[in-house]
């Protein structure tokens, strides 16, 4: 009888350090992570890669990715802007397109690690040094105010070749992040 007294206090205690246990808040469900705007862009379910046959991408990465490239183009065809990639555009127009997947490949991780992406780095230059002729022989004279004003319209229009409107909540994102970046741009 002792021992059938004794199994039920410990039975009972456990019991009852179950219920304190379980009831506990901490034991709630955490709160879902704030989406980021690199998940609005796509995030990272992963989708084929059209330049690449047989790899897989981020679909934010991929997204971010055709809008650089499509407002590559588009600042390449722009008078305005366009003297500041005389290096660049020698070189595709001479076959040579490796400058052109450093700059897409830069860009793209810059844009992506400044959304939120997790599974991507930014090694280039600071975007100072990126736009400093004297810290980057690629780079063809200092950006004035017009100029960066000219850049934000070709992103827009690259970004409107991808399906993605000035209006949508995603783009004006990250039109917001360019535009913070426009006294490390102009240098003039």
């Amino acid at each position: 009888m002792k021992k059938a007294a004794i199994f039920t206090v410990i039975l009972g205690m456990a019991f009852t350090a179950f219920m304190v246990q379980s009831c506990k808040k901490s034991d709630s469900p955490a709160p879902a992570p704030k989406p980021t705007l690199y998940d609005s862009l796509g995030g990272t379910t992963l989708v084929a890669d059209p330049n690449h046959a047989g790899t897989k991408i981020e679909q934010g990465y991929l997204t971010i990715r055709s809008v650089v490239d499509s407002s590559i183009f588009v600042i390449a065809a722009d008078h305005n802007i366009n003297g500041f990639f005389t290096v660049l555009l020698a070189e595709v127009t001479g076959g040579n397109t490796s400058g052109f997947a450093a700059l897409s490949k830069n860009l793209s991780d810059f844009v992506a690690v400044g959304t939120g992406a997790k599974n991507f780095n930014y090694g280039g230059k600071s975007m100072v040094a990126a736009h400093d002729p004297a810290q980057n022989s690629r780079m063809n004279g200092k950006a004035a105010n017009d100029d960066f004003d000219s850049f934000e319209a070709d992103l827009t229009t690259g970004a409107g070749k991808n399906g993605i409107a000035a209006t949508n909540p995603a783009f004006i994102s990250l039109a917001k992040i360019v535009e913070s970046l426009r006294t490390q741009v102009v240098q003039q």
